[in-house]
């Protein structure tokens, strides 16, 4: 703080006779020659000067008077300082409250500065050299005063400090100076750190609410408002999007209403420049026509008309009100003309963001089925999630097609891109595909024909594609994949595994591209899951984790979570949905559909196994045993594997053999139950084949050399029961087979 004055002339000398040892009134820090001993302070005189004989020139006393500078003579062995009357007027000194002593004239200081007058005196008499100080005191009235001081150290005879002559002035008009200009400072930079931080938080703002809640919600800085109303500018009229200080009654006549040309805000808008009123009376003088609408129970009495002009169009105003009168200076205008810029680009910006997402919603909803069909013997859920970022529109798509005979068809999709385009090419192959299942093509077919549907669109994208059909009847799927994901599938059990589905290229790569059909059955309760990559891929997570966590997500394994694996479907649904990322970091769409079989009628029946097998397809055979295993382990009879495995085989090949027609494979598991309801523990499967040919089998005796005729043997041998039933048009064969315990679960 210290500021250098200017230095005095000579001063009296201190008596050579007096020791330094022996005066009365000496200070407890002596100095020693060439340096200064511990603590070197001034002291004060008491009332006007006391010294004579002074030798200063008759020119100087006028200047010194004319410009209110005091001079001072500090005896620094007898630590007594002496000043004229304007030093003791300008250090506000009177004889009752000081005394001589140091330690009186530093309890005088402001505690700030007192340290640093010490040290920059102490040197000063430690070095024989000269000093300057700016420092504050209190006066005994309690007025905090400013003063500067510039003095010299002198030596003796022996070269050691003897007094310090010098002079003091009253530096209060300074002080204030600095004051306000520190405050100014302080105010400007507060001001500039408000303008970053709303530039920040505007910037953040994603939607139209958003910035209308960050405007309402700005600390303005040195000019805090009463009110704040953000509006936008929509045909002529006001919309009110954010407002603080007011309440909804007094928007309300505000809200939608035309904005009049004699308005000051209209006048914003027309010169697009800001309009500032600083009282009521100016507001009377200047907008008669529109003063008795704000006159009403209106408490304001000073406000800030903001135009936000965005692409060099007016597309809102900003209001800032205040209480009392206020005049606002160039910088609060300034400030209030740059928040209003910031407003405008966020709100444009904000704006163009909201009617993207509406564009994008809207689309969606076209593109999407509106409502999943009620199908009896089924319930299916679905769930759309769009990406965090960008259009939030994509090409991922579901649906579910009601079939010819009671079917129904699963479909799962995902468009190359994540734009207008790829949602636009969504909407056509899902009408497409949609259409040929819907006119009864088989699985593989309608795969093909989609494939080639969008390689014919010649757009450049391709498209992964999922598509089950689905028996209501006896619970059999029959699914087709096009370089998308397998399907997972919940048994009764509560476990939840991938089932492999035979897969081919994406659809409109290769329009000549044939497609492999997966068959595999549900029991009762079931439920099948289809998802789009967005569920199981993410940054930082692959594809084998991501399948772990939907298995888990779908069996009710996830940690934290309680849910049964038998939850209703939406449950289910919501509960997958939810371990998907959040919206603002997931980058990808996800779609996700479900299907559970609830039996013929929506009831509850028999455990059973239904397949048909063409007269050309003999490999069906192979598959139909594979599927009969895997059913009778899950059905929990696996002792019957091996024995059923080569009976059913014996009577699908023979029904093959000897027929020209397809024929019907059905296996039924029934469970005895007692008169109460409960299992007994005996399971019994029925295995049937029906044909129609009239041609009954031969029960024969083949030779030893015989290659074929001892199918109806085993079956005799090795059944519980058998027999040939005609029908209608043709026959059904069939067999029994018992066991008892079952080691499996219950039918539930």
């Amino acid at each position: 703080m210290a500021t250098e004055p200017e230095p005095q002339g000579p001063a009296r000398r201190t008596p050579p006779a007096q020791s330094p040892r022996s005066s009365a009134a000496s200070s407890t820090l002596r100095a020693a020659p060439g340096r200064t001993a511990g603590r070197i302070v001034p002291a004060v005189s008491r009332g006007l000067p006391t010294r004579t004989g002074d030798s200063t020139p008759d020119w100087l006393e006028p200047a010194m008077a004319a410009n209110g500078i005091g001079s001072f003579d500090w005896d620094i062995r007898r630590d007594v300082l002496e000043g004229d009357h304007r030093a003791c007027a300008i250090l506000g000194l009177d004889a009752g409250r000081f005394d001589r002593s140091s330690a009186t004239f530093l309890a005088m200081l402001h505690p700030e500065d007192a340290p640093v007058v010490r040290r920059r005196v102490e040197r000063a008499v430690a070095e024989l050299g000269q000093c300057g100080a700016y420092y504050r005191t209190v006066f005994p009235g309690g007025e905090l005063h400013a003063v500067r001081f510039r003095g010299r150290v002198l030596a003796d005879a022996f070269g050691r400090p003897s007094r310090m002559v010098g002079f003091v002035w009253d530096a209060t008009v300074e002080l204030h100076k600095r004051e306000r200009a520190g405050a100014l400072a302080a105010l400007r930079e507060e001001r500039s750190r408000f303008i970053k931080e709303a530039a920040r938080a505007l910037s953040e703002a994603v939607t139209v609410r958003d910035v209308a809640r960050v405007f309402t919600e700005l600390p303005l800085p040195g000019l805090p408002p009463d009110g704040l109303v953000l509006a936008s500018l929509e045909a002529g009229r006001l919309q009110i999007l954010g407002a603080s200080g007011y309440t909804a009654e007094e928007m309300r006549p505000f809200d939608r209403a035309p904005l009049a040309a004699a308005h000051p805000a209209g006048e914003a808008v027309r010169n697009r420049a800001p309009v500032f009123i600083a009282s009521r009376d100016e507001y009377r003088e200047r907008y008669p026509e529109v003063w008795p609408r704000v006159s009403g129970g209106n408490p304001r009495s000073a406000w800030a008309f903001l135009p936000m002009v965005a692409s060099g169009r007016v597309i809102g105003i900003c209001l800032v009100s205040f209480d009392d009168d206020r005049e606002l200076d160039a910088d609060e205008r300034t400030l209030l003309s740059t928040l209003g810029g910031l407003v405008a680009q966020s709100l444009a910006r904000a704006r163009l963001h909201d009617a993207e997402h509406e564009l994008a919603a809207g689309l969606q909803r076209v593109m999407l089925p509106r409502t999943v069909p009620s199908i009896p013997g089924v319930t299916t859920a679905v769930r759309y999630l769009a990406a965090g970022s960008g259009l939030q529109i994509g090409g991922d798509w579901y649906d579910v097609v009601p079939l010819p005979g009671g079917h129904v068809g699963l479909v799962i999709g995902d468009v190359q891109g994540h734009d207008v385009h790829a949602a636009g090419i969504m909407g056509q192959l899902r009408i497409a595909l949609r259409a040929y299942a819907a006119e009864g093509h088989p699985p593989a077919a309608v795969m093909a024909r989609a494939s080639r549907f969008l390689a014919d669109l010649d757009t450049d994208h391709f498209a992964t594609c999922t598509y089950a059909e689905v028996n209501v009847d006896y619970g059999v799927v029959y699914a087709v994949r096009a370089g998308h994901l397998d399907p997972v599938v919940r048994r009764a059990d509560g476990s939840a595994t991938p089932v492999p589905v035979a897969g081919g290229l994406p659809l409109g790569v290769d329009p000549d591209e044939e497609y492999r059909v997966t068959r595999f059955s549900l029991d009762p309760g079931e439920t099948v899951v289809l998802c789009t990559d967005g569920l199981v891929e993410a940054r930082g997570m692959d594809l084998d984790t991501g399948f772990a966590r939907l298995c888990a997500a779908v069996c009710g394994d996830l940690p934290g979570r309680g849910e049964s694996p038998h939850d209703p479907l939406e449950v289910l649904a919501d509960r997958i949905a939810s371990q998907a990322a959040d919206s603002t970091e997931r980058e990808d769409d996800i779609a996700l559909l479900l299907l559970r079989w609830d039996g013929p009628a929506g009831g509850l029946a028999a455990q059973q196994l239904r397949r048909r097998i063409g007269q050309a397809d003999l490999a069906r055979i192979s598959e139909l045993r594979g599927e009969l295993r895997d059913a009778l382990r899950r059905w929990g009879v696996a002792e019957l594997v091996d024995t059923a495995e080569l009976l059913a085989s014996e009577l699908v090949t023979n029904a093959i053999r000897h027929t020209d027609r397809d024929a019907m494979f059905t296996a039924r598991l029934y469970r005895e139950s007692a008169p109460s309801g409960e299992p007994l523990g005996r399971a019994r499967l029925r295995v049937e084949v029906e044909d129609e040919s009239d041609l009954w089998p031969t029960r024969r005796t083949p030779g030893e050399q015989a290659s074929s005729g001892r199918g109806l043997m085993l079956v005799e041998a090795l059944a519980d029961g058998w027999g040939v039933e005609p029908r209608g048009t043709g026959k059904r064969m069939w067999f029994e087979l018992s066991v008892e315990p079952v080691g499996g679960p219950t039918e539930s």
